[in-house]
């Protein structure tokens, strides 16, 4: 039995680390099998060296976040764990350091992940940027975040912002309106994604103007997009004439995020995902970088996470044990 004592410098921060009812200080204690105890501003752990070991590397970790006044969830708690049990919780900090863009409510984004951090390092380096991983690993709510930044920057003058209208168990014909009122179910999560960024106002100004567009797939065709940055969003419901009339779009002084999950896929069977094909074709292209995402990278409610997880474990089962292939050499009978 191991003992080890945390000394912590304000009680304020410690509050932040504890969460509320001490919800952190369980989770902590259910990954490594310790006790833990605060006695003002000293944390006093207990249990088996490694088990000390894992669960004050991780307070220790929580606390530094605390002091740089960085928010603590249940979501960042179990991601520092994971990084903890890799020997990786030195990369928490390069987490901590750039801020995409400020919301209309004055919130940071950024990233929350390793994975995401790689993700808008590539959106801010390659011209063409595939993105690809399960829901919630903040694929389209990140690259709409740079979209923001580079046109407040001024470094493109349009947000181009569209997706594919694919049924998916309905049909477009059976819902109400016009055309425009027909797709704008499918492009939602894209309005969600910029009234956050810029708020309703600002975003319907910008919309009036022609500097912000939001518009199904199809209405790509015949165009060059210059001077824009382009997203190209749930593209796994791409056809791959779709993919290559989209990818031929983009003009000068451009950037193009693609964002998809491809164990979601709507098209009918016989269609192949242009964004499948797309990441065969286009790997190792200069100026193309392709970023998968994984239920590691997920920042939504912890059980959208284990739900991956489990919908990964039912689709590869592991393999059964084989028996062993027959050796004995067969005689020839004369």
């Amino acid at each position: 039995m191991t003992e080890r004592v945390i000394h912590a410098e304000h009680v304020e921060a410690l509050t932040a680390v504890f969460g509320a009812l001490d919800e952190n200080l369980r989770l902590i204690e259910e990954a490594f099998p310790v006790r833990i105890a605060d006695r003002g501003t000293e944390i006093k752990i207990s249990g088996e060296d490694n088990d000390v070991d894992g669960a004050v590397r991780t307070l220790e970790g929580l606390i530094a976040m605390a002091a740089r006044g960085e928010s603590i969830d249940e979501q960042r708690v179990r991601y520092l764990i994971s990084l903890v049990r890799e020997d990786r919780e030195h990369e928490m900090v390069s987490l901590e350091k750039d801020v995409v863009c400020i919301t209309a409510k004055g919130k940071p984004v950024k990233a929350k992940t390793l994975g995401q951090t790689k993700y808008l390092q590539a959106i801010e380096h390659n011209t063409v940027t595939i993105g690809v991983g399960p829901a919630g690993t903040g694929k389209t709510y990140l690259a709409v975040a740079e979209a923001v930044a580079a046109f407040r920057a001024r470094q493109v003058s349009r947000i181009i912002l569209t997706r594919p209208a694919v049924e998916a168990g309905e049909r477009l014909g059976f819902l109400p309106g016009d055309l425009q009122n027909k797709v704008d179910p499918y492009l939602r999560p894209l309005y969600d994604a910029l009234f956050e960024m810029l708020g309703a106002e600002t975003y319907a100004k910008y919309l009036e103007r022609g500097s912000i567009e939001v518009a199904p797939l199809a209405y790509m065709r015949g165009r060059t997009l210059d001077d824009s940055f382009i997203i190209l969003d749930e593209a796994q419901n791409t056809t791959r004439e779709q993919m290559k009339m989209f990818l031929t779009r983009m003009g000068f002084n451009s950037k193009v995020v693609i964002t998809g999950d491809i164990t979601q896929i709507d098209l009918p069977a016989d269609k192949t995902s242009g964004l499948i094909e797309a990441i065969k074709i286009l790997d190792r292209v200069e100026d193309i970088a392709i970023c998968r995402l994984t239920a590691s990278d997920v920042v939504r409610h912890v059980l959208v996470q284990r739900i991956i997880e489990a919908y990964e474990k039912y689709s590869n089962p592991p393999e059964k044990n084989q028996p062993a292939p027959n050796t004995k050499k067969r005689v020839k009978r004369p």
